[in-house]
Parts: structure tokens; C-alpha cells; sequence
């Protein structure tokens, strides 16, 4: 049970995160909890793992850490359909 709540923590934070820098991750929904999870993953592993704690994700750590994955994958996505 524990692992599909983290599944839908990691799609809201991935969610929250694309709202937050105004754009959109490729996937959808998937897209959206990989995102979520990833972006879990690097905020804390840099940040460490303050703050709730639902479903076993970190919540802030997350978050922050999908912000910067959505924005560094917007860049690449960006200057890919820039080069072509």
C-alpha cells in the first residue's frame, strides 16, 4: 500500500512542480510521477529529508528537487527542437 501512496505523492509533487515553472513534463500522468519520484530522489539526496514525510517521500526535498529536473529537462527539450 505504501508504494502506491509514494506513486501518487511522486505524481502530485511532479504536478505541483510543472505548475510551479510553467511548464509542462512530457508523459502526462507518467511523465508527471516520474518526475515526482526523480525529483525526490535529487532533492534528498542534496537537501536531505526535512519537512513531512508522506508515503515516504519528503515533501519540500521533492519538490524543489522536481522543480529543478522539470526545468533542466525544459532546457534540454528546448534546445533540442531549437537545433532541428
Amino acid at each position: 500500500m505504501s508504494f502506491i501512496i509514494m506513486i501518487i505523492v511522486g505524481g502530485l509533487v511532479g504536478w505541483i512542480a510543472g505548475a510551479i515553472v510553467g511548464k509542462d513534463i512530457p508523459g502526462g500522468i507518467i511523465g508527471n510521477i516520474i518526475a515526482g519520484l526523480i525529483g525526490s530522489a535529487i532533492g534528498s539526496r542534496l537537501l536531505g529529508t526535512w519537512g513531512p514525510v508522506w508515503g515516504g517521500v519528503p515533501i519540500f526535498p521533492a519538490l524543489i528537487g522536481a522543480i529543478v529536473l522539470i526545468f533542466v529537462v525544459s532546457l534540454i527539450v528546448g534546445a533540442l527542437k531549437k537545433n532541428k
